[in-house]
C-alpha cells in the first residue's frame, strides 16, 4: 500500500446535479465558487454551549466557545441550526464532521451543504457542525494531540466532561453533544474517513439493533448514501459517538467514505446526499431526491463484521503489504496480505488469510503497523441489494 495503490472497486460518482433534486439546494458543481459566494463567512457568533439557541425559528451560525485546555482562549466550534416552521421537541437532525481530526469528506460535505440550504425550505430542525473535533482538527491528526491526546470518538462515557480525571477539552466535546445537541435530535449522522489508520471501501455503517422497526429506519437511511457497502458492527468499543446515539434510540448512521487524509470526490459526494436525504425523508427538509450510485443500481451489500474471525490483528509489529483491494471478494483461507519483519530478512513474510469468505472491507492504509493493530477486515455478506 502507498503512492501509486489504485483501489479497483468502481468509484460511485453521481451525475451531475443528483444530489440536489430539492428546491433548497443549488445545483452547482462547485458551490464554493458559486457567484456571490466566494467571501470569507465572519457572520458566525461566539457564543458559551450554555447560550447555543438550537429552538427559535431561523437560522444561526455559531462558533461554540469551549474553554482550551493550556492557553488563555476557547476553541472554536462551528454549527450551523436551522428551525422551520414545523420543528418538534427532540427532533431534528444533527451531522457531524472531523469526530477524527485527519478525516475530511465530512467537514467539506457539510461545509457545502451549510451554504446551499435554503434556510425557507427547512421545515423541522437541521443541525450542521462542519468540524466537531476542533483540536484534533487543528492539528491534523485522529486525536487531540496538542492537548489532552484522547480520541473522541472513545470519549463518550459516563461522567465526560464533568469528572475532574475526565474534563478535558475532549471529555468537554463530548459533554457538549451529549447535553445540548442530543436531546434536540432524532437522527444523528456521523461523518467518518480512514484517516491514516485504514482505507476503506467507501460504505455507511450501524450497530445491530434490537427493536426491528428502529434497525429498519437506519438501514433504510444508509441506503441513501450510495455507498456499495452498508456495514453492521460489533457494539463493544467504549465511547463512540454512535454508540451513545443508538443507546438514545436515535437514527443513528456512520459512514467511512475516504482514506489517506484526502478529500476524495466521491466521498463527499456521498456524504452531501446521504444527509440531504436523511433530512428530507425525516421531513426536515421540504423537497424530494433521486437515489446515486450503487443504491440507484441495486447493487448495494449489507455486510456483517461482528464476527471476531471477521478481523485480522498484526501479530508483530512490521510493515503491512497489501494483495487485495479494498471491495473485492475473497474467500476463507485468501491470502490478503503479507507482514514483513524488517528486523528478520532472514524470514519469510507471515501470509495475513481471511477468516470468513465475503469482501474485504477495510485494510491498513500506512505500512508500517504495530502489534496488534487490525490490519485487515472481511465483512460477510449478510444482503443484497435491497435485502437482508
Amino acid at each position: 500500500m502507498g503512492v501509486g495503490f489504485v483501489l479497483v472497486l468502481p468509484l460511485y460518482t453521481p451525475p451531475r446535479g443528483s444530489f440536489s433534486q430539492h428546491s433548497g439546494t443549488r445545483n452547482v458543481e462547485n458551490p464554493q465558487m458559486e457567484s456571490g459566494r466566494t467571501h470569507i463567512d465572519r457572520s458566525a457568533q461566539v457564543v458559551r454551549a450554555a447560550d447555543v439557541d438550537l429552538e427559535s425559528p431561523g437560522r444561526r451560525d455559531y462558533l461554540v466557545a469551549l474553554p482550551h485546555d493550556s492557553i488563555w482562549g476557547d476553541h472554536l466550534v462551528p454549527l450551523t441550526v436551522m428551525v422551520g416552521p414545523g420543528a418538534q421537541p427532540g427532533r431534528g437532525l444533527a451531522a457531524f464532521g472531523a469526530t477524527h481530526g485527519d478525516e475530511y469528506e465530512g467537514p467539506i460535505a457539510l461545509a457545502h451543504l451549510r451554504r446551499e440550504i435554503d434556510p425557507t425550505d427547512v421545515t423541522g430542525r437541521i443541525i450542521l457542525v462542519p468540524v466537531l473535533n476542533r483540536p484534533a482538527f487543528a492539528a491534523g491528526a485522529r486525536s487531540s494531540v496538542l492537548d489532552d491526546r484522547v480520541n473522541l470518538n472513545r470519549a463518550f462515557v459516563e461522567a465526560a466532561g464533568l469528572d475532574p480525571s475526565l474534563a478535558g477539552i475532549t471529555h468537554r466535546i463530548a459533554d457538549f453533544v451529549r447535553t445540548v445537541i442530543f436531546p434536540m435530535v432524532d437522527v444523528v449522522i456521523d461523518l467518518h474517513a480512514g484517516g491514516e489508520v485504514a482505507e476503506f471501501a467507501p460504505c455507511t455503517s450501524f450497530h445491530p439493533i434490537d427493536d426491528p422497526d428502529l434497525g429498519r429506519r437506519i438501514e433504510e437511511t444508509a441506503r441513501w448514501f450510495g455507498t456499495p457497502l452498508l456495514v453492521t458492527y460489533q457494539n463493544m468499543t467504549p465511547g463512540l459517538l454512535t454508540s451513545e446515539a443508538e443507546r438514545l434510540g436515535k437514527v443513528t448512521i456512520g459512514a467511512e467514505l475516504g482514506w489517506g487524509r484526502s478529500a476524495r470526490r466521491a466521498g463527499v459526494s456521498a456524504a452531501r446526499h446521504g444527509v440531504l436525504a436523511a433530512a428530507i425523508h425525516h421531513g426536515h427538509l421540504r423537497g424530494s431526491i433521486e437515489p446515486i450510485g450503487h443504491h440507484a443500481s441495486g447493487t448495494q451489500r449489507l455486510v456483517s463484521i461482528v464476527d471476531p474471525a471477521c478481523t485480522i490483528a498484526a501479530p508483530f509489529g512490521g510493515h503491512y503489504e497489501s494483495l487485495v483491494a479494498c471491495g473485492e471478494d475473497v474467500r476463507r483461507g485468501t491470502v490478503v496480505g503479507l507482514l514483513h519483519d524488517f528486523d528478520r530478512l532472514d524470514l519469510e513474510p507471515v501470509a495475513l488469510t481471511a477468516g470468513v469468505d465475503g469482501v474485504l472491507v477495510a485494510q491498513a492504509w500506512a505500512a508500517p503497523v504495530v502489534q496488534g493493530q487490525h490490519v485487515v477486515v472481511v465483512g460477510r455478506v449478510i444482503g443484497q441489494g435491497g435485502t437482508t
